[in-house]
């Protein structure tokens, strides 16, 4: 068919063209009437790959996954109506996350809006403050001037540099079609006809550059100068750390300042080569033993951390100097102790600093940096002591995934407790692994799905570490490992029939209506829905062997998978507080280091 004899299908055709020579390489599409024809012309351009979805919810936290991974804004396509406000809990993650997305919703025209027509909702500016833009796309005429068609190509460039800017973020265009929705013909899809598109020209209509911001060197003197007031201090490194090299020129400013680093998982500082005994991870077990012990400077990178022992730290301490480092602006600290917020390429201003001519290194207090790798080596090895002498809980289950994770791997760790026991468990190594999770809004939606985008847009094998609601949540999401032929996946669900965090809240001393309420017993295994959607499925016990059992099915990648681990979330929270009230002992047993 030959999209240029209907305007809704001409006008998508250079949308999706431009998209595509903007560097847009995946879309996700739910099926519906009204966007037949984006739906069209994504079909038509095999440079973009097209993910179809049953389910918007699932479709939108895939596109997540894909674009978490790779750093390009994915699109997302769906009809009207009710269809596109499922894409919302993505979009709202997407937002908080700082993950690029362009939505792109099918829209009824204007006439049809508030007249009670089928399948027709206010779309305009449906997502509100939650997309960093939103744009009522001109609704498709025939014989529109040029000026109109070079709209469509800019609006697409503009789009995708919006999307991936600063901060990074969803986008959201609607698409008004009036009928018909559908070409004439049967003819195969063309590329669009316009006068300023060479078919041996792939460059977009629009080019966005950009360039790093770099730190100034007012900005470098007074960190510098606040390290050298300050030979006691931290840094901290918190989820959304920047992948350009920002690990090692971190992990140099901590050797060069004796900071320690407190490196939360989702940072991706805790694996690598660039670990040493200054990269942290054990803080969230020992920080309560510091007594007294403060710093006197705090740097931080990142989002806000995903240790609750930390943040209660610094409120405690509240250091007298705080300097957060972010290049987005994107403000971070929920207890805003923020002093200095310097807004530059953190990677930059570590590698400046860490060459800086001052005498950074020479006032540092060596006790200070000695004193907390020394706690830190400790509490790991009466951890790992601790774990072996207590009956097998669901923090247990957490340590032995994270223990034989081999090198290269994936891991996505679901919300709730699963990245509460990757925080606690995960012990800094020189393994090869890169860590991700949804806690920009940290809700348990969609969790499968982003699992699965990631294993899409990465080609390789990914863990996906979830609670029992967290994946009951997101079954649907399950339907894209036949769709889409992903074998790469593995999912580790802690079973303890029900909402076990609950237990860390007040209201659990208040039953009922405590477990009718709050835990919500379920009574479910998820052998059937394994079976249904083609994993292999392994059950295992709380018991002497459920740690080889575990470590057994971590080393299966043949096929798709589900490793269902029953606990019992009563147990499995008195067993984590006597581990960490052993660990703890231990530690405050130990002979103090002077400071």
């Amino acid at each position: 068919m030959n999209l240029s004899t209907n305007p809704n299908t001409h006008w998508s055709a250079i949308f999706v063209d431009e998209l595509a020579r903007c560097g847009v390489e995946a879309v996700c599409i739910a099926p519906g009437s009204r966007s037949t024809p984006l739906t069209l012309a994504f079909a038509g351009c095999p440079e973009i790959r097209i993910y179809r979805h049953l389910d918007e919810r699932s479709a939108g936290f895939f596109a997540l996954g894909m674009a978490m991974a790779s750093g390009k804004p994915v699109a997302l396509v769906c009809t009207s109506g009710t269809a596109a406000a499922n894409f919302h809990p993505a979009i709202i993650e997407a937002f908080y996350s700082h993950i690029p997305l362009l939505v792109l919703t099918a829209d009824r025209p204007p006439e049809l809006r508030g007249s009670g027509a089928n399948q027709t909702i206010d779309q305009v500016k449906m997502f509100g403050d939650h997309v960093l833009w939103s744009v009522e796309m001109p609704t498709p005429q025939d014989d529109a001037p040029e000026v109109v068609l070079r709209h469509l190509q800019t609006m697409a460039a503009r789009a995708c540099s919006t999307a991936t800017g600063f901060p990074r973020g969803p986008v959201h265009l609607n698409f008004p079609f009036r009928k018909p929705l559908e070409p004439a013909g049967s003819a195969g899809l063309d590329k669009p006809a316009m006068a300023n598109i060479s078919a041996n020209d792939w460059r977009p209509f629009t080019s966005f550059t950009r360039g790093r911001l770099m730190p100034q060197p007012e900005q470098i003197s007074a960190v510098a100068a606040a390290i050298d007031d300050n030979p006691r201090g931290l840094i901290i490194c918190g989820p959304d750390c920047p992948d350009n090299g920002f690990a090692e020129k971190v992990v140099a400013l901590a050797r060069r300042t004796g900071y320690p680093i407190l490196a939360d998982p989702l940072s991706n500082l805790r694996h690598g080569a660039h670990v040493d005994e200054l990269v942290l991870g054990g803080y969230h077990t020992w920080l309560p033993t510091l007594e007294g012990l403060i710093p006197s400077l705090v740097i931080r990178f990142g989002a806000v951390p995903t240790s609750a022992t930390l943040s209660t730290y610094l409120e405690t301490i509240a250091p007298e100097n705080h300097i957060h480092v972010r290049e987005d602006g994107a403000w971070a600290d929920d207890l805003h102790l923020t002093h200095t917020f310097v807004r530059c390429d953190p990677a930059a201003l570590c590698e400046a600093l860490a060459g800086h001519p001052g005498d950074m290194a020479s006032g540092r207090d060596r006790s200070w940096t000695s004193l907390l790798t020394g706690i830190e080596s400790g509490m790991w090895q009466q951890m790992e002591y601790e774990l072996h002498a207590a009956p097998f809980f669901d923090g247990a289950a957490a340590a032995q995934l994270l223990k034989a994770l081999p090198d290269g791997s994936i891991l996505f760790a679901g919300n709730s407790m699963p990245i509460r026991h990757v925080d606690t468990f995960d012990r800094p190594s020189k393994r090869n692994l890169k860590f991700f999770g949804n806690r920009g809004a940290s809700g348990i939606d969609g969790n499968v799905s982003t699992a699965l985008g990631l294993t899409a847009a990465t080609g390789r094998h990914v863990t996906a570490l979830l609670g029992d609601i967290t994946f009951y949540h997101d079954m649907n999401g399950l339907l894209a490992i036949r769709q889409h032929e992903l074998e790469n996946i593995t999912f580790i669900v802690l079973n303890n029939n029900g909402g076990g965090i609950f237990h860390r809240l007040p209201i659990a001393r208040h039953d009922p209506p405590f477990t009718e309420l709050f835990l919500t017993p379920h009574g479910l295994t998820f052998e059937h829905a394994a079976a249904m959607y083609g994993l292999h499925y392994t059950a295992i016990q709380s018991g002497p062997t459920a740690a080889s059992q575990l470590a057994e099915a971590i080393q299966n990648h043949a096929r798709p998978q589900l490793v269902e681990i029953m606990t019992s979330n009563h147990d499995d929270y008195l067993q984590m507080n006597a581990v960490f009230a052993r660990v703890r002992a231990s530690l405050n047993a130990k002979e103090p280091v002077v400071v």
